[in-house]
C-alpha cells in the first residue's frame, strides 16, 4: 500500500518532483561547480520562477541558505538594530524571539496562548523597535496571520522591518510584498521537494540597514552574512558549495505550479481545507484546536481529540489506511492531531481521508 504523507513537514513530495531528480541526476546536477555557467543557469531560473510564483517585485533579492531556521540568525545579526517585536503563539514564533534575545537584542514579546490569534488589539508595537517578525502560519498550532492584518501592522508602523515567516504557508499565501520587507521558506512543507533548501526574500530597505549596522561595528556572523550572500546572488551563485539538485528541484515545481495557475492551487486548498473542517465540525469526538475561524490556518490543520478518545488511535487508524498525518506538538500532542493541506496532496487523498475521519 502506497503511504501518502499529510505530515506537518516533511511532507508528501510533489507529483513531478520525482522526475526532475532523475533528469538533474543524467544532467550531472549533482556535480557541476556552483562557479559554473551551468549552475549560474540554473541559479538565475530558479530565482525568476519563485518570483513569479509568488508575485515578487523585481527589486527584491532571492537567496539560498540551509534552512528557513538558518534566516533567523541572518535577520538577528544583519536587521535588528536594538528591538525587535515577535508576535508569538507557537514553538516555531518562539524560537526566533529565542534567537534575537540571544544575539543580546531587546526584544517586545506579543504573546498568545496555544491555539489563539491575534487582534487588532495586540497590535500596539513600542515605539523603539525597529523589526516586526510574524509567523503567517504558526505550524506548531494551526494559527495563521491574516494578511489585512499584516497590513494594518505596516500602516501603524512605517519604518520598522516586517518580517514574515512563511513556512507552511508557501506556496498558498498570496501577500503584496511591497507592504513587507522580507519573507522566508523552506521547501518541505508546501512546495512538496526534499528538505535542506531555505528561501530568503527581502528589499533594499534591508540591506541598508545592514549596511548601516556593519558600518556602525556589528559583527555580522563568520559563516555567511547578508553581503557574502548578495555578492553571491549578483553572480547567479551561492557562497558554499549548495544542494544544486534541491535548487534545480525547487525551480521546476516553481515553474510546473505556474502553469497550473497559483489562483487554481490556492483555491484547491480552500476546498480541500473546508472538506475537513466540515468533518471535524460535525464529529462528536473531534473538534477544531483553532476555535477562532478567522485565524484557522487553510494548511496545516489541526484537529482535537476530545476526552474519551485517543489521539495516537487515531493517527494508527490513517496509517493502517496508508495516511501518515502528524502529532500535536509540545504540550498538545496526546491530544491533537495535525494534517498538512499542501499543494502536494490531491483532492482524492483529502476525499479518502475526510470519509476515514467522518467513520472514526
Amino acid at each position: 500500500m502506497k503511504k501518502f504523507h499529510l505530515t506537518a513537514g516533511p511532507s508528501e513530495l510533489y507529483f513531478t518532483v520525482e522526475q526532475h531528480i532523475q533528469q538533474a541526476l543524467k544532467d550531472n546536477v549533482a556535480v557541476i561547480s556552483h562557479r559554473s555557467g551551468a549552475f549560474q543557469e540554473i541559479f538565475a531560473f530558479t530565482v525568476k520562477q519563485v518570483k513569479e510564483m509568488l508575485g515578487v517585485p523585481e527589486d527584491y533579492h532571492v537567496v539560498f541558505t540551509g534552512s528557513a531556521t538558518e534566516v533567523w540568525e541572518r535577520l538577528a545579526q544583519d536587521c535588528i538594530a536594538q528591538k525587535s517585536a515577535h508576535f508569538v503563539n507557537g514553538s516555531f514564533s518562539e524560537r526566533f524571539h529565542a534567537f534575537a534575545e540571544a544575539w543580546g537584542h531587546q526584544t517586545q514579546k506579543i504573546e498568545k496562548p496555544l491555539g489563539e490569534g491575534f487582534s487588532e488589539a495586540d497590535f500596539n508595537i513600542d515605539a523603539d523597535v525597529d523589526l516586526i517578525s510574524i509567523t503567517q502560519n504558526e505550524t506548531s498550532t494551526g494559527v495563521q496571520f491574516p494578511v489585512e492584518d499584516i497590513y494594518k501592522i505596516r500602516e501603524e508602523n512605517p519604518d520598522a522591518l516586517i518580517t514574515i515567516d512563511a513556512v507552511s504557508s508557501i506556496p498558498y499565501l498570496d501577500i503584496d510584498f511591497t507592504k513587507i520587507d522580507s519573507l522566508y521558506f523552506s521547501v518541505q512543507k508546501g512546495m512538496g521537494c526534499p528538505a535542506g533548501l531555505g528561501v530568503w526574500i527581502f528589499n533594499e530597505k534591508c540591506v541598508e540597514r545592514a549596511k548601516s549596522l556593519k558600518a556602525d561595528g556589528r559583527l555580522m556572523g563568520g559563516y555567511h552574512d547578508m553581503f557574502t550572500l548578495l555578492k553571491n546572488a549578483a553572480k547567479n551563485m551561492t557562497p558554499a558549495t549548495p544542494n544544486a539538485i534541491a535548487i534545480y528541484t525547487l525551480g521546476k515545481v516553481c515553474e510546473d505550479m505556474i502553469r497550473r495557475e497559483m489562483k487554481i492551487i490556492r483555491s484547491e486548498a480552500d476546498y480541500k481545507s473546508s472538506l475537513l473542517y466540515a468533518a471535524v465540525g460535525a464529529h462528536k469526538d473531534l473538534d477544531y484546536a483553532v476555535k477562532e475561524e478567522r485565524v484557522r490556518s487553510k494548511t496545516v490543520i489541526v484537529i482535537e481529540v476530545k476526552e474519551g478518545r485517543d489521539a495516537k488511535a487515531l493517527m494508527a487508524y490513517l496509517s493502517e489506511q496508508g495516511l501518515e498525518v502528524s502529532t500535536g506538538y509540545g504540550p498538545n500532542k496526546a491530544t491533537q492531531v495535525r494534517i498538512a493541506n499542501f499543494p502536494t496532496i490531491s483532492k482524492e487523498v483529502y476525499f479518502r481521508l475526510v470519509d476515514l475521519i467522518e467513520a472514526w
